[in-house]
């Protein structure tokens, strides 16, 4: 089975791309969603999110308040690095453990928003990266998270530049034309990797 990592800068149509691998019958697992379970109450990294940042990014069902955490990491690189090491060996090793259960076949995708940014891009056959003009994901990203441009740049900053991801990749796939142009190239991309 191929390992195919999907990646991309923030904003930039990977959770789209993803659906759409998924709707083309790919199997698909979401490092987000694994990221928000690394922290759900009761978990290790909820416990040592609250150690390292304090009582007041806990809520009164003992999770993180993610607004909170969020502004205080992305202004903060050091603290960005802490959070990153509690959350990212739960993410990984979920990754890992999901491969390791499906069945064989042509290939499996994980969605990894910081791939590069953790060194993991050798642990997958292959990585496709989502892009968009940095115009079109300063406007995604202000929409969907109702940030300011200041706090928006921040957080695309936090991130390796969306240049450098792109000509890293293995294959890339552009979000800043129509859908049924992405959905065009997601479905091209299914036939390459599947061979």
């Amino acid at each position: 089975m191929r390992k195919v990592a999907l990646t991309g800068g923030i904003a930039t149509g990977k959770s789209s791309v993803r659906r759409r691998f998924a709707h083309h019958g790919v199997p698909t697992i979401d490092a987000d969603a694994l990221a928000h379970a690394a922290l759900a109450p009761g978990t290790p990294g909820a416990v040592r999110a609250v150690e390292r940042f304090g009582a007041a990014i806990r809520l009164p069902d003992g999770g993180i308040d993610r607004k909170v955490l969020g502004a205080l990491v992305f202004g903060d690189e050091a603290a960005r690095r802490d959070l990153e090491a509690i959350v990212h060996p739960a993410v990984y090793g979920a990754i890992e453990a999901w491969f390791a259960t499906l069945p064989a076949m042509a290939c499996a995708v994980a969605d990894i928003p910081l791939l590069y940014e953790t060194g993991r891009e050798g642990d997958f056959d292959a990585v496709v990266v989502t892009a968009c003009a940095p115009d079109e994901q300063l406007r995604r990203l202000m929409a969907r998270d109702g940030l300011s441009s200041e706090a928006a740049r921040q957080r695309i900053e936090a991130q390796l530049p969306l240049t450098e991801k792109v000509r890293r990749a293995d294959h890339v796939i552009r979000t800043d034309g129509s859908h049924a142009e992405t959905d065009k190239a997601v479905a091209a991309l299914v036939v390459m990797l599947s061979v």
